[in-house]
């Protein structure tokens, strides 16, 4: 589980479907999740091997908040998507649409 963004398995199937979903609806020039999540960590990394200097540093942060934002955006777009298999009074299986918590 990425610690950006949050705990609890709603949140690990989150970003599991979001990882495994096709982006047919994704233009190729915008940026995917895991490029954004990979790029995110080499900013962390940078920033913790060698703190640069604040310039750096300040511009590194502008480019995470707007990959973090990018993040939420395509884990936002995936919770919308996500059917819940339920069950009736049966115990049948049936298709929920997801309830935002």
């Amino acid at each position: 589980m990425h610690p950006l963004f949050g705990q609890g398995t709603l949140g690990a199937q989150v970003i599991r479907t979001a990882l495994t979903m096709k982006k047919a609806e994704s233009p190729s020039t915008e940026t995917s999740l895991e490029h954004s999540l990979g790029r995110l960590e080499e900013i962390v990394g940078e920033i913790e091997k060698t703190p640069p200097p604040l310039e750096t540093l300040i511009d590194r942060y502008e480019e995470g908040m707007t990959l973090l934002r990018i993040c939420r955006e395509r884990l936002d777009a995936a919770e919308r998507r996500i059917e819940i298999i339920g069950r009736d009074a049966r115990g049948n299986p049936v298709l929920e649409s997801f309830q935002e918590a």
